[in-house]
């Protein structure tokens, strides 16, 4: 027996035995395989299970990330993305404090942001030693990634990467207990675009019972428009000139698709809308809206929940590559683009300026968006399960100009990674230590015992604020705004009941998405070429471009809407010189 035999942990999984790393008092297993590689013949399709190996294998190292184009150099200085090649990318990664079957430690999965575009566990942000070190056993996934993992196509099952993470979940239930875990005390999390998977598994009856709690930061439970979906596919099939097939794209060299999904989606901002890849219904794993299924059923009921988002979410989104100063400069026209991303009237962003009087149009802009996006939904969720949730808000802001408390900030403080580079990309350096200490420990006592240390939901709306002075709960912190989008719905409720059919067609949700043409024709001929200039290299002037949409909205259905719109596109002045710029994808 050598040396590593004697010193590394070894674990058998159903699949076969790895080996792991001590670190600092950690077992560490990287780079496990909980399904087939999903390439050749498995390409888009659902995942198989994996070929079982003989002997030890060596888990030392992250396995292969998912295909995923790079971050603009705009957003690479403040988010890491490593990338590890190869094709073996269904994997998971393990910290314990005690690998072994009698610890029946608390687990945490985690599932990563990145937009389902991007992102990966091997990012050093989301290092889980922190966690075993408190006594949780940590497991990070890695899951396949945009066209890969969720185009939709007519000849495969659609969501082929929520199926991936339904698959780590079930080999976590099969596995977990050699490494110290208990099966019966999962936690599911994520943030971002992994807290929107963790809320479509948290209502998919095929997840039933495969975990116990559920943690959403700065994610919600909602579904894609499979038109808007669609679109995405059959943009880049027109541009790769091949059918929007899963047969066809899977002849398709892997680089030149993901070229060719950046330049289809460089429009896919939260705050843009453009088309994007997402979760959709599928009749199967995703049988209908999560957010519907968990508010206005009984699915998922004792699961308990931890929801929450940063005060800033926005800022992430627009200040790389000075996008807030150029939303600034649309003014009015991005307010008219702000309404009809978030499918309300003019009392919303008139509401929003009466509350926030001193705020910037762009500010305005990313906290109606925020909220439609995040905090309405979130609200909804915790107003129909109260006693059982539990809310947050990450209040700190960076150290970094411009950022504030903006998206994906928070993360350093749940891993406890604050002191690592990658961390201080986000929140600069010298990022305090107690909020640190009380963020993480709040995520360890709820994946423990399911408190985190604060009131539930009730209709007090208790929200626990982390990095405004000394946490504390705060109740009812965003009322206020809630009630400017409550007496909006309230508008356009009455205004439907009183003028008819055609009034009713505008009398669009608060929350939940939707396919827009006239959005779609806002902002790819008016906004999209202040944000991104390279939409009007043709030389085109003001009017050619405007003109479709005036055309969309004269045939469309929501009149008042449109009239809004167009009267905001009018006013319309562009810079005479913008440097190019990307958009954000986390």
């Amino acid at each position: 027996m050598t040396a590593a035999d004697q010193t590394d942990p070894v674990v058998r999984t159903p699949y076969g035995a790895v080996r792991g790393r001590y670190e600092s008092g950690v077992a560490v297993f990287r780079g496990i395989p909980y399904a087939a590689p999903p390439f050749g013949p498995r390409r888009f399709r659902p995942p198989e299970e994996p070929e079982p190996w003989d002997g030890v294998r060596d888990a030392g190292a992250f396995g292969p990330t998912a295909p995923k184009p790079p971050y603009s150099d705009a957003f690479a200085q403040y988010l890491s993305d490593p990338v590890v090649p190869g094709d073996d990318c269904l994997n998971l990664n393990v910290w314990t404090p005690e690998p072994g079957p009698g610890a029946r430690l608390p687990v945490l999965v985690w599932l990563h942001g990145g937009a389902l575009t991007r992102g990966s566990s091997a990012v050093p942000v989301y290092d889980g030693h922190s966690f075993a070190r408190d006594g949780v056993v940590l497991v990070s996934v890695n899951y396949r990634l945009g066209v890969e993992g969720y185009g939709l196509f007519p000849d495969v099952p659609a969501n082929p990467g929520l199926r991936d993470q339904l698959a780590a979940l079930r080999w976590v239930r099969a596995s977990i207990a050699a490494f110290g875990g208990d099966p019966d005390r999962v936690t599911l999390a994520g943030q971002s675009a992994g807290a929107i998977s963790a809320g479509a598994l948290l209502a998919a009856p095929q997840a039933g019972g495969l975990f116990r709690r559920a943690v959403l930061q700065s994610g919600p439970p909602e579904v894609s428009d499979r038109d808007k979906v669609r679109r995405m596919v059959r943009r880049m099939a027109t541009r790769l000139r091949v059918p929007a097939t899963a047969a066809a794209f899977a002849e398709v060299d892997r680089e030149l698709l993901l070229r060719t999904q950046a330049e289809v989606g460089r429009l896919s901002s939260p705050v843009v809308g453009g088309p994007a890849f997402g979760i959709v219904v599928d009749g199967d794993l995703v049988p209908r809206d999560p957010l519907a299924a968990l508010v206005e059923g009984d699915v998922a009921r004792d699961v308990d929940l931890m929801v929450g988002w940063t005060r800033e979410e926005y800022r992430l989104w627009l200040v790389p590559g000075g996008l807030l100063e150029r939303v600034d400069r649309l003014g009015a026209v991005a307010l008219g683009g702000a309404m009809a991303r978030c499918h309300c009237g003019p009392e919303v962003p008139r509401g929003y300026r009466g509350l926030h009087p001193q705020a910037r149009p762009a500010e305005i802009v990313g906290q109606m968006v925020t909220d439609h996006l995040l905090r309405l939904p979130l609200h909804r969720l915790a107003d129909a399960r109260p006693d059982h949730t539990y809310v947050y808000e990450f209040a700190w802001p960076s150290l970094l100009p411009g950022l504030g408390s903006c998206h994906a900030l928070e993360l350093g403080f749940v891993f406890d990674t604050g002191e690592t580079p990658e961390s201080a990309k986000l929140a600069g350096s010298g990022a305090p230590r107690d909020l640190a200490d009380a963020m993480h420990g709040a995520w360890v006592r709820f994946a423990t015992d399911g408190d985190p240390g604060w009131q539930p939901w009730d209709d007090s709306h208790p929200v626990h604020v982390f990095g405004d002075g000394e946490p504390h709960t705060a109740h009812g912190p965003r009322d206020r705004e809630l009630a400017v989008w409550t007496a909006d719905a309230r508008t356009r409720a009455a205004a439907a009941s009183s003028t008819g059919p055609m009034a009713d067609a505008s009398a669009v949700p608060a929350t939940g998405p939707a396919a827009d043409p006239l959005l779609d024709a806002v902002l790819d001929t008016a906004v999209a070429p202040a944000v991104d200039p390279e939409v009007a290299s043709g030389g085109q002037g003001l009017s050619a471009r405007l003109a479709p949409v005036r055309a969309m909205a004269a045939r469309s259905t929501a009149a008042a809407r449109s009239a809004e719109l167009r009267s905001a596109v009018r006013r319309l002045r562009l810079p005479g010189s913008v440097r190019r710029s990307s958009t954000p994808q986390d």
